[in-house]
C-alpha cells in the first residue's frame, strides 16, 4: 500500500522587483516566477527553508494530505 505524499499548494501574490536576488532564485526554484501562478510543492524541510526565505512573496492556498 503507498502512503500518500503531502503537498502544499503556494501562490505568488507579490513581485520580486526590490528584493535580493537569491530571493528571486528561489521563486524561480519553486516555479513562480510571476504574480498569481500557483504551485503544488512537496511537503518537505527543504521546502520549508525555501518557503521561509520568501514569505513575504507568497502565500499558502491550502496542504493536503
Amino acid at each position: 500500500m503507498a502512503t500518500a505524499k503531502k503537498t502544499i499548494k503556494l501562490e505568488q501574490y507579490a513581485s520580486p522587483l526590490r528584493c535580493h536576488h537569491d530571493q528571486r532564485e528561489t521563486l524561480v526554484g519553486l516555479g513562480l516566477n510571476k504574480i498569481g501562478r500557483v504551485k503544488d510543492l512537496p511537503d518537505t524541510p527543504s521546502t520549508h527553508g525555501m518557503l521561509r526565505k520568501i514569505r513575504h512573496l507568497v502565500r499558502v492556498v491550502e496542504a493536503k494530505k
